[in-house]
């Protein structure tokens, strides 16, 4: 036990002679009973104020912890069950979260103060959508429903019924419409729907019948193809959908007539992320990979290799970084530990395609990540049931991503030059 706090002991020190503050220790030490281990700790800091050299190195090096100190995550407790999606709002001041407890929630990103839940759903939460504004939310439920929601005051505005579990929801550029996708259910194909919501319309005036339908039905092979994502494109262009057989198919959401269609994974696609601007996007698959497209061209730009399947990834507006998060399968979890299970957030050179860091935590695969559209923290949900908010230290900020010189071409010449001087003088000697 310390009888001093480190800076009212330097306060006595400047205060008194050394010789008074020598007669302070030990009339202390005859007042109370310390042990040995007790008493050599308060002797060594003893000898540190003594010692200007010692207590000037011991200064420093308090210094510099103090300055290279780590934030620790912002661990969020709100759900019972394993995290489904977490998502940021377009400003970055809220963090949206959903699980399989049947209750989305939404947080203060700046402290992680829980703000309000919406609650009416009876299954898991799939998928999730804030509008522009942050006025209005959107989610997709295993319950077959999709509900519409006001996001101040966590009113449900409106339910939208589903002949199968749903499995995303995403607002369309005006926020006047959104679009759903779900999946078959007994004779009922998977099937995207479209529905018209004005955000100026009373919500009891809207239709509970989609504008738009696209049927989903069997492959070639008889076999059924489940959507497991949905995005709008810029100015509403088309619907981008990803598939669970590693496919991805462009719609027209004035016909519903299919635009295009590529695969780019062998195995499912667990997820999709766009980039703010909507100009870059990148997919997760269960085939250990996350592979970056142009958004114009549907251009295959670069390809991130894992050894565990990749539940998400995301792209940082501010770095030429990329997130990715997975893990080993949620059924081997019981039976691993959180080391041989790889349950961490990777951090990828957007170019390069190399790793360069980790950040652990979680004790389940990780479900769900997003990133602030500032750049300054990210949000990650896995099978524990816990959301972790991260928040960049200084040396991450300010950190800057080496960049290979290019040789210029003079210099270039002169090193060959160098190497035939060296040649010609070897075969001299």
């Amino acid at each position: 036990m310390l009888l001093f706090p480190c800076h009212e002991v330097f306060v006595i020190h400047f205060h008194f002679p050394s010789i008074s503050l020598f007669a302070v220790v030990v009339q202390s030490l005859a007042k109370v009973s310390l042990n040995i281990a007790e008493l050599r700790k308060l002797l060594n800091f003893a000898i540190l104020i003594f010692n200007p050299i010692r207590r000037w190195a011991w200064t420093q090096s308090e210094q510099k912890i103090r300055n290279n100190k780590k934030q620790r995550p912002i661990l969020l407790k709100g759900h019972e069950r394993s995290i489904t999606v977490v998502k940021f709002n377009f400003d970055g001041d809220l963090l949206f979260t959903a699980s399989k407890d049947h209750t989305p929630s939404v947080w203060r990103s700046e402290n992680g103060e829980r703000l309000g839940t919406f609650n009416g759903h009876k299954g898991t939460i799939w998928d999730l959508d804030v509008c522009r504004f942050s006025k209005r939310v959107v989610t997709a439920s295993a319950d077959a429903t999709a509900r519409l929601w006001d996001c101040e005051t966590g009113e449900c505005l409106k339910v939208f019924t589903h002949h199968g579990p749903v499995r995303g929801a995403a607002w369309a550029d005006g926020s006047n419409m959104f679009a759903t996708i779900s999946d078959p259910f007994v004779d009922h194909n998977a099937q995207i729907s479209v529905y018209d919501v004005p955000e100026n319309d009373d919500p009891s005036t809207y239709s509970d019948t989609p504008r738009l339908e696209i049927e989903l039905p069997k492959g070639p092979d008889g076999k059924r193809v489940n959507a497991t994502n949905i995005v709008w494109l810029n100015l509403n262009e088309a619907l981008f959908v990803t598939f669970d057989n590693g496919s991805i198919r462009l719609y027209d959401p004035i016909t519903g007539d299919e635009l295009d269609e590529f695969y780019p994974h062998e195995k499912k696609i667990n997820r999709v992320s766009f980039n703010l601007d909507k100009t870059l996007f990148i997919t997760s698959s269960a085939d250990f990979t996350a592979k970056l497209y142009d958004v114009v061209d549907l251009r295959h730009l670069k390809t991130y290799k894992t050894d565990r399947p990749v539940n998400d990834a995301v792209i940082s507006e501010t770095k030429d970084h990329i997130l990715l998060g997975g893990g080993q399968e949620a059924m081997s979890v019981t039976t691993t530990s959180g080391k041989v299970g790889k349950f961490e957030t990777r951090f990828f050179h957007l170019v390069y395609e190399e790793e360069f860091g980790t950040v652990k935590g979680h004790f389940g695969p990780i479900n769900a990540l997003a990133i602030n559209p500032n750049g300054r923290c990210y949000a990650s949900g896995a099978e524990d049931g816990y959301i972790r908010l991260h928040y960049f230290d200084k040396s991450y900020l300010d950190m800057k991503d080496p960049v290979p010189e290019e040789m210029e071409e003079g210099e270039e010449e002169f090193d060959e030059g160098e190497e035939k001087e060296v040649e010609e003088d070897e075969d001299s000697d």
